[in-house]
C-alpha cells in the first residue's frame, strides 16, 4: 500500500537581521524575544489566519539552554501573544535545526495531521557560547580513534577537510571575499528587504557622575556581517586559528551570530480557506551521516539523496543556499559534486552574513523563498554540514 501524501506550501518566511556575536547589536537581546517577534510576524502576514488552527510550532535551536532553554518554542509562542491553545516544541540537529524544523512541520501537513504549521529557528551566540555553558563529553569518545572526531572543534574538522580535499588557503580566502562582495552588493540592491523583520533594540547606560540611567531605542534593520571593504590582502594577513600550519582563519570561516526566523506552512486546503498565496512548495528533505572528523563534507552525501527523492537532477537547481560554515568545506562540497559556483549563495553566505547555528536553516529559507520569486527561478535548495558528522539538504519549488 502506497501512502498518499499532501503537498506542502511555504506561505511566509521572515527573519531578523543577523547580529555579530558577541558585541553586535543583538548582544543583549534574548533569543526568545527574537523568536516571538518572527512568530508574530509570520502569523500576521496572513491577515485572516486563525492562529488556533496552527497544529504546532517547531523551533530549531542548537544550544537549547539558559536564555534559550526550557522549550523556547512554547515560551516564545506565549511571549508572542499567540493563543494558549498553540503548542510548541524545540528540536536540535545542531546547525541544521532550523531546516529540520521545516521538514518536521512539512511532514505533519503531508500526513494530514495538520493544515497549518510554523517552523522556526533562533540562536543567540552572544548569550550562549558554542557547546553551551557546561560541556560534559562522554569519556568513551576518547577511547578509540573512530569516535574521537566527536570531540574535535569545528575548525579542526575544517582543517581536515581542507587537507583531504586539497583546498588551498588562497582558494578559501578568494571564496570568503566573494561571499562578502555578493552580500554587500545584495544589501546595496535591496535584495533582502522583503524578508527582514526589524528588531527594536533597547540599551540602558548608567552615567556614573549623575547616577542616572539613559535608555535608548533603535531599530536594527541590516545584517552586520557583510564587509564591502574586505580585500584579499587583508584576508591573507590573518593567521590560522585552529592549527599552526593550517589554512582556516577567522576570515574564511562563518561568523558567530545572533538571529531568528520563522516559516509559515500550509496545505492546499488551508491555502484555499485563507485565500493565501504560496511562495514555494516543499519538495524533499534528506539527512546523511559522515565521519565526525570531516563533518563539513556532509552535504556531499545529503544532496544526492534529496535530489533522488525529488526526482530531479542537479542541473535543475537554480539556486543553492550552501551554508558556509567554512570556506574549506564549502569548496570541497562544491568541487566534489561539481556545483555551479554562480548558483551557490548568489547573495553571499555565512562567512559574510553570519551563522546563528540553529536559526540558520530557517533564515536561509527566507532568503531562498524571496530570492526565487524575485528572480523568477524555479528550484532551490538549502544544504549544510552538521556537527558530529552529518549533512542536510532540502529542496523547494518556487510558485
Amino acid at each position: 500500500m502506497t501512502l498518499k501524501t499532501k503537498d506542502v506550501y511555504i506561505v511566509s518566511a521572515l527573519r531578523t537581521p543577523v547580529g555579530k556575536a558577541p558585541r553586535g547589536a543583538l548582544r543583549n537581546t534574548r533569543p526568545d524575544d527574537l523568536l516571538a517577534l518572527v512568530l508574530k510576524s509570520v502569523v500576521n502576514s496572513v491577515p485572516n489566519l486563525d492562529a488556533n488552527e496552527i497544529g504546532d510550532v517547531i523551533v530549531g535551536c542548537a544550544m537549547p539552554e539558559a536564555e534559550q532553554g526550557m522549550n523556547i518554542a512554547r515560551i516564545s509562542v506565549l511571549l508572542a501573544g499567540l493563543p494558549h491553545s498553540l503548542p510548541g516544541i524545540t528540536v536540535n540537529r545542531f546547525c541544521s535545526s532550523g531546516l529540520q524544523a521545516i521538514s518536521y512541520a512539512a511532514d505533519k501537513i503531508r500526513l494530514g495531521e495538520a493544515d497549518v504549521m510554523i517552523a522556526a529557528g533562533t540562536e543567540s551566540m552572544s548569550l550562549i557560547p558554542m557547546m553551551g555553558h557546561k560541556v560534559v563529553m562522554n569519556p568513551k569518545v576518547f577511547e578509540s580513534n573512530e569516535n574521537l572526531g566527536i570531540a574535535f572543534g569545528m575548525g579542526i574538522t575544517a582543517e581536515k577537510v581542507a587537507s583531504r580535499w586539497n583546498v588551498s588557503r588562497d582558494a578559501q580566502d578568494a571564496f570568503a571575499l566573494e561571499s562578502h562582495r555578493r552580500a554587500a552588493a545584495a544589501w546595496q540592491a535591496g535584495e533582502f528587504n522583503s524578508e527582514i523583520v526589524p528588531v527594536e533594540v533597547e540599551e540602558s547606560v548608567l552615567n556614573p557622575e549623575s547616577m542616572t540611567i539613559k535608555t535608548t531605542k533603535t531599530n536594527f534593520l541590516r545584517d552586520e556581517g557583510p564587509r564591502a571593504d574586505s580585500t584579499l590582502e587583508a584576508l591573507a594577513k590573518l593567521k590560522p586559528v585552529f592549527s599552526a600550519q593550517g589554512s582556516v582563519t577567522a576570515g574564511n570561516s562563518s561568523q558567530m551570530s545572533d538571529g531568528a526566523a520563522a516559516v509559515l506552512l500550509m496545505s492546499e486546503d488551508a491555502l484555499k480557506r485563507y485565500n493565501a498565496r504560496p511562495m514555494a512548495r516543499f519538495v524533499s528533505y534528506a539527512i546523511a551521516g559522515v565521519p565526525p572528523d570531516i563533518m563539513g563534507i556532509g552535504p556531499k552525501e545529503a544532496i544526492p539523496r534529496a535530489l533522488k527523492m525529488a526526482g530531479l537532477n542537479q542541473n535543475q537547481l537554480d539556486w543553492i543556499e550552501l551554508n558556509e560554515a567554512f570556506a574549506a568545506q564549502s569548496l570541497a562540497v562544491m568541487n566534489d559534486l561539481k556545483l555551479d559556483p554562480s548558483k551557490v549563495n548568489p547573495l553571499g553566505g555565512a562567512i559574510a552574513l553570519g551563522h546563528p547555528l540553529g536559526a540558520t536553516g530557517a533564515i536561509r529559507m527566507a532568503t531562498l523563498a524571496h530570492g526565487l520569486q524575485r528572480r523568477k527561478l524555479k528550484y532551490g535548495m538549502i544544504t549544510m554540514c552538521v556537527g558530529t558528522g552529518m549533512g542536510a539538504a532540502g529542496i523547494f519549488e518556487s510558485l
